[in-house]
């Protein structure tokens, strides 16, 4: 893509392989400086040292399993170096099964992971996006959220929440 993202900061979740990673790399290659967050502090340090030289990434250590953590570990990050122009909400999981067989706990921890935890980074970036007038939120989800995909029961209810609270979101914040 030839979109230039200097002097533009991004913070991507589960960045350490597949997607997130994906993402950050090419992120990168458009010149935004990168916070990656993970749970596992040694692949971030793989994948900070491929990522494109001359910016100052930087990774988080967290687990969604932990929203208070997350939401200290991100303020802290936002007041130490400054604002994120570009959020993108990615988060593995829930495991497959039929929706039948699923326990409330599964629905729980999904919810949590997916969805509150989305809430806290967006809530944490906002005034930030605003004050710089700019900001992306981009939240990767699954095609589930137009038709279930067989053997997700769990997967497929909380990402369609997601959908909707993303959607919630765009036509509360668009105008800035």
């Amino acid at each position: 893509m030839n979109i230039d993202l200097q002097g533009k900061r991004a913070f991507v979740c589960g960045s350490t392989r597949g997607i997130g990673k994906a993402v950050a790399i090419e992120l990168a290659s458009m010149g935004a400086e990168i916070v990656l967050l993970a749970r596992n502090e040694d692949e971030l340090k793989k994948v900070i040292s491929i990522l494109k030289p001359g910016k100052n990434h930087r990774y988080i250590v967290a687990d969604f399993e932990k929203p208070e953590t997350l939401k200290e570990k991100i303020s802290i990050h936002i007041k130490e170096f400054g604002p994120i122009h570009i959020l993108v909400n990615n988060t593995g999981g829930p495991a497959g099964g039929p929706i039948t067989s699923a326990t409330t706990e599964e629905f729980k921890q999904a919810f949590s992971n997916h969805l509150v935890c989305n809430q806290i980074l967006a809530q944490a970036v906002l005034e930030g996006m605003k004050r710089e007038n700019y900001g992306r939120i981009i939240n990767i989800i699954s095609t589930s959220v137009k038709q279930p995909l067989k053997g997700l029961g769990v997967s497929n209810t909380i990402r369609a929440a997601v959908a909707n609270w993303a959607k919630t979101w765009s036509n509360e914040v668009a105008q800035f």
